[in-house]
Parts: structure tokens; sequence; C-alpha cells
């Protein structure tokens, strides 16, 4: 009871403190759900199961191309709104940022299967599968409430399950071509294409595309000294010019009605050149003076993925399931930064160059089987073997220094921990077990054995081994066939992310080239408590949803004091010590059938939060490291079935005036303008549809307060203050889709 008596607190001393555009936000969120006639609070009650199907059939009147346009329509599955609360494992499917293995089915958000079986891939993902899927492939969608030994992910909030027909008449090619302006009036073209079928047994989807990430940013800075004097003046043109070229296969094969075989296989490569244009004004002097600097940041990266299933179904329906994935990321970037004269000669004075290579291999075996009636046991194990090689080249423009061709012409510099290979190899058996208690209740119970072992090698040597229990228990009620409640306890331990074992790249600080690595890092695990209710209005007039969270944190990951040299004060990533996580997220999608407007689908969020840490430089208690207090979205989308077209807008704001970043030498405060999108398509007779998409019509712009300090930030002694805003600007684009 201290947890709910905390975020009852945290929530009261929340909005006594709330400003008045944060005031509106909470007020649309929760309009929609008290102003509606009372006729609409009454749930259909035509059974007990709580499973939802959408046949396809109700998805003709909007003529969708893809999967993705009919998911699109469904109440409560607008993915376009970012989702508050984390908890989750970080780097998504970047093994090297933390997102190594598969997880051994724990699993916190909802999942997306194509028949019933999640795709053997990691960056090769269910959920972007939609968007290659063709409509008419759809026979329907199953939007799975409760927990069954049946389904290959466990443990989620929900899981969306998309069947698909078992025999196609033909192939099906879905194409696109889209063009996109950025605000330095760049056109940028992209487009995509796929193939998908079956003949018999065999089933197949083939994806091409190239999609553009052409990003012009413009930054302003001022600052000002210690003593509140003006500084200088600072104006940076950004602009990348990225481009992502992917292809992508996913093949499928019944040997018969017990067993099958499916491969996921991807391959993309990504050019992403940045030039830099910097403008430094000296507000000190009169008259005042002008520095000129130019910086060029080549990025390379290509990466493949194969992944393979295998799944055997006896006559008395226990299962077998062998999964496994191999994938590589190969990444090289680079920055050299050039000083201009009053004639534009230029003068070399920085060479970055950072590479590195990650590998991974994943092997998952596991055994489901009946037990007693409503009862199920799967068992297994998961093997992950991940490596990392990376290494950092840094050259200076030094008078007299002895200049090498492997540091662009300057002076080499020693970087502690700059190369270096770091290894980890993971096992984690594991058992779940899912007891349909009746039909209003389930229950979900597993515990994870996780060990490893992470070795690191070059620069620095070092070997540790780590051992978690990892029980979880998800319990499920549905008081009526409308509303579910749900309790959950888990303890999650996250992975590490190897960047923070090596030294990196320093992009967050123009004054600083590198960031030093932490070869002694642990683990942060917590104790995540989370409940939740989800409300399923009648007559599929909408879904209301809310969740309250608490998380009990041990070793939290933040930034540290590493110095060894007292002139060079340094931080890395390391442990600071145990801290807590609540919070409270509404949501809301309702069809609008109140006002009439029955094809109008409006979705909106809230998501309030806080978390409290000892601060390891100066001793107080603060939030974690960037720590969002919270977030609102609202998002609709306007169907009219007479004219072939929908519109729809997308709103995004964050709560500000809590989000910092505490450094050995600076603290970091960021805020935000909020993200206006617009967009509207139009189908034409032969099923070809038009989109047009205006993207960041607010100024949006994204701004830091960066204040330096003499020496440590516990000395006080204040150096020079920073106000930096980042404007994208206004974007368009112009999309043509269609299928034949």
């Amino acid at each position: 009871m201290i947890f709910l008596a905390r975020i009852i607190d945290f929530i009261a001393s929340t909005l006594s403190r709330i400003s008045k555009r944060s005031a509106v936000h909470i007020g649309a969120a929760l309009l929609l759900a008290v102003a509606m006639p009372h006729s609409l609070l009454a749930q259909d009650t035509d059974g007990e199961n709580s499973t939802v199907i959408y046949p396809a059939e109700y998805f003709s009147q909007w003529a969708p191309i893809t999967a993705k346009d009919m998911l699109d329509r469904i109440p409560g599955q607008d993915n376009s709104s970012p989702r508050g609360g984390g908890g989750g494992i970080p780097g998504g499917g970047n093994p090297s940022s933390g997102g190594r293995g598969l997880g051994g089915g724990n699993s916190g958000g909802n999942e997306v299967l194509i028949n019933g079986k999640r795709t053997a891939g990691k960056n090769n993902q269910t959920s972007d599968l939609l968007a290659r899927i063709s409509a008419d492939q759809v026979k329907e969608f199953q939007i799975i409430r409760g927990t069954s030994g049946d389904l290959d992910v466990r443990g989620s909030g929900q899981v969306v399950n998309v069947v698909l027909f078992e025999e196609l008449a033909s192939s099906s090619i879905s194409y696109e071509a889209n063009v996109r302006r950025a605000q330095d009036g760049e056109y940028v073209p992209g487009g995509a294409a796929s193939i998908g079928g079956q003949s018999g047994n065999f089933n197949y989807l083939l994806s091409a595309s190239s999609r553009p990430n052409y990003n012009n940013a413009i930054n302003k800075e001022n600052s000002r000294l210690g003593d509140y004097s003006i500084n200088d003046r600072v104006i940076e043109e950004r602009t990348r010019d990225a481009i992502n070229n992917e292809l992508s296969m996913n093949l499928g094969y019944d040997f018969g009605s017990n067993s099958s075989f499916r491969v996921n296989a991807l391959y993309a490569v990504q050019d992403s050149p940045t030039d830099l244009d910097r403008f430094t004004t000296n507000l000190r002097v009169q008259p005042n003076t002008l520095t000129t600097e130019r910086e060029y940041l080549p990025a390379d990266r290509d990466n493949w993925e194969i992944g393979g299933d295998y799944e055997f179904r006896r006559e008395n329906g226990n299962r077998f399931k062998l999964l496994g994935i191999a994938n590589q990321d190969n990444r090289d970037a680079g920055r050299e930064r050039f000083l201009l004269d009053s004639n534009a000669a230029e003068e070399k004075n920085l060479f970055l160059d950072t590479t590195s290579v990650t590998e991974e291999q994943i092997v998952r075996g596991s055994y489901t089987m009946d037990v007693f009636n409503g009862q199920d046991i799967e068992f297994g194990v998961e093997r992950a073997q991940t490596t990392l090689d990376s290494s950092l080249a840094l050259g200076l423009l030094i008078d007299g220094g002895i200049t090498s061709e492997s540091t662009g012409g300057l002076t080499p510099q020693t970087v502690s921990n700059a190369n270096s290979t770091v290894e980890e190899v993971r096992y984690e058996p594991f058992i779940i077990h899912n007891w349909v208690i009746n039909s209003k209740m389930s229950l979900e119970s597993t515990l994870i054995y996780e060990t490893s072992e992470i070795s690191q090698s070059g620069d620095v040597s070092n070997t540790r081994d780590f051992n978690f229990v990892k029980p979880k228990i998800d319990f499920r009620y549905n008081l009526t066939p409308a509303l579910q409640l749900r309790g959950g306890v888990e303890k999650i331990v996250n992975q590490l992310s190897f960047a923070d074992f090596v030294a990196v790249n320093d992009e967050e600080d123009n004054e600083s080239a590198t960031l030093a690595g932490n070869a002694s890092l642990r683990q942060q695990w917590q104790w995540r408590y989370t409940f939740n209710s989800e409300y399923r209005l009648p007559n599929d007039a909408g879904v209301l949803t809310a969740e309250l969270f608490y998380a009990q944190h041990e070793d939290v990951i933040d930034r540290l004091d590493v110095t060894t040299d007292e002139t060079n004060l340094r931080s890395a990533n390391g442990n600071i010590g145990d801290g807590v996580e609540y919070g409270l997220n509404l949501n809301a999608s309702i069809r609008m059938g109140m006002i009439n407007m029955p094809n109008l689908l409006v979705t909106t969020g809230l998501n309030l939060q806080d978390s409290e840490v000892t601060d390891p430089f100066l001793g107080i208690e603060r939030r974690f490291q960037n720590f969002q207090r919270g977030r609102f979205t609202l998002t609709f989308r306007h169907d009219i079935p007479k004219l072939r077209m929908n519109w729809g807008m997308q709103y995004f704001d964050r709560i500000d005036g809590g989000m910092f970043r505490y450094d050995v030498d600076d603290i970091v405060f960021n805020v935000g303008e909020p993200r206006v999108n617009l967009f509207s398509e139009i189908r034409d007779s032969r099923g070809i549809t038009y989109r047009l998409d205006f993207g960041a019509l607010t100024n949006g712009a994204q701004c830091r307060r960066r204040s330096r300090f003499v020496g440590r930030i516990s000395a006080n002694i204040l150096e020079e203050i920073e106000q930096r805003c980042t404007i994208t600007g206004r974007e368009f684009s112009f999309k043509v889709n269609g299928t034949f």
C-alpha cells in the first residue's frame, strides 16, 4: 500500500503544480470519457470471450490498401502516439545498445502476430510487415486480451493476431512512391515495393525500399558568462543527407497440419553524411568578431539479419518450437572540423573516427504441454552470444606534433579504452505456467533464470559473471465482457549497453570530443508493479484504458565521476544507487457516434510520471537522467467513405519542467514545444491512394539550457550559461501507393 499512497500523493501534487497548457491536456484526455451519453457506457453481454474479432468485411467501407491501414481503423490500436511509463528493455533491436536476445517471453507492450506466430527477427519485425501485407490477404484481426499457451508471446498487455487467408487466388503486389520537402527547400524521393502470396503450402513476402531521411536543422545558441554578462552567439546549420536501402523477405512452408518452418531475412545499407556550418560571434569585444567553422560528419552503416523457426505440434496439442537468429551491424562514423579564415581557407583542427561491428547469435527452444484442464506449461532455454568490436581514433591540431594519416593528418591522441572487444554469453532457462481459472479469470506465472558472462579485452581486460532470478505474475479478471482488470508484478533486469563499456563520440557537446567508457558497469534492475483497466464501449464505440505503475530500481545507471587527472574532468555511465519510478497512464480511443460522426476516430493519451534518485555529484534527490514528467497525445482520423478519402491530425507534447541531465561539470535542462502533423488521403476508382503529409506545423523548437561550471558542479562556481534551440522547420511529403 505504500506505493499506492505514493502514487496518489504524486498525482495530487502534480495537479496542484500543473501548467495551464497541461491542464488543457488533462481536460481533453478526460472529456471523451465523461461527456458521452450514458447509453454508451454499457457493454453488450453476448459472451465471456475476451478476444475481440474484426473480420475483413468490417474494413470494406474504407477500402484499405495494407494491413496497417486496417489496424489504424481499430479503436485503441493507433500506434502513432508515443507511450509513456517505460520499463521495457532499452536499445530495441540494437544488441550493442542493450536490446540483446529475445527476453525469454518477457514482453511488456502490445505484440503483433501473423497467423499466431511471431517473426523470427528483431530488426525485421512483425509490426513492420503490416505495411507490406496487402489488405486482400487479411481474413481477420484478433485482439486477444487473455493469456494462452497457444500464443508465441507471453505477458503482453494485449496481442494483435493478424489472420491471413489460407489460400490466395494469386500473388499481390503493392507499391509506394513518395517525395518529401525539407525546411531548406530540398526535395528527396523514395519508394517501396513488395510482392506476397501463397502457392500451396508455401507463402512468401518479398520487399524492397529506399527511404530518404534528409534533415535540415537550424541551431541558435546565446550564452552568458558566470557574472551574467553576454558572451557569444552561435548559429549552426546542420544538413543530413541520409538514405536507407533495404531488402527483406519472409518465407513460410507448412509440411502438414502439424509442422511448419519460417525464414525471415533482411539486408540494409544506410549512408548518412552530415554537413555542419557554425558561425560564432564574440559579443565580449567591440567590434564583434566572427569565427566560422565547418564540420563534415560521414556515417555509413550496413546490417543484415536472418532468422528461422520450426514448430511441431503433436496430436494431443503439445508443441515443440525451435528458433534461431543471427545478425550483424557494421557502423563507421567520423567527424572532421575545419576553421575558416577571412579568405575562406580551411585548417583542420579535429579528426575523430569510430567504428563498431556488432554480431549476435540467438537460439531458443521450448516445449509447451497441457497439464490439467485449463492449464499448460511451457519450458525451454534461450542462448544469446553478442560481440562488439569497437575502435576510436582521435587527432588534434598541435604545434610541433607528429602527424599521422590514420588521424586525418593531425597529431594522434591517446584515448583511454578506445579499442575494445566486448562479449556476452547469456543463458536463460525459463518456465511459464498459464492457468485459465474460469471464464472470467486467468493467471500467467513466469520464472526465468538468467546467467551470463561479460568479458572485455583490448585496452581494458575484465571478465564478470552475473546471475538473476526473474519471476513474473500477470493476473487478468474480466469483470464483465467489456471491462477487464489486470495486475502484474515483475522483476526486470535491464541489459547493459555495450556502448557504455568503451570510449565513444560525444554527440551532445561540441566542446568535448569523446565520452569515457566504464568496464565495471552492473545491470540496472527493478521490481515493477502495474495495475491496468480496460473498458470497451458497446457497438465498437471505443476503448478506455488506465494504468498505474510503480517501480523500485536498483543500481540505477547515470553519469558518474571517473576523473583520473584533475586537469581533465571525466565522467562515464555508472551505477549511482537505488531509485523509484511511478506514474499514471490514461488513454481513450473513441468513435464520435455521440455527435453522429461514427467515422471520426479520436485517440488521446495522457502520461504523468515521476522518479527519484540521489545525485552522485551534489547529493540531492532528483529525477532520473533526462526523465520526462509526462506526455500528452491527441490524434484523430476522419474517414469519408462517400468521397473515398480520410484526413487527420497528430498532436504530441511533453510536460516540461523537470527534464535534467547532471554531469561532473555541467547541468543540462531540456524543454520542447508541441508538434502538430496533418495528413489527408484520397483514393481513386482504381484503388490508388494519394496522401499529403504536413509535419511540424507549429514552431516545434527543442531547447536546452546548459550551465557550465569551473571545476565540478559541487563547487558551484558558474562559468557559462548556454541557451540553445533547434528548429527543424515544417515538412511536406506526397505519397502514392496501391496494389495490383
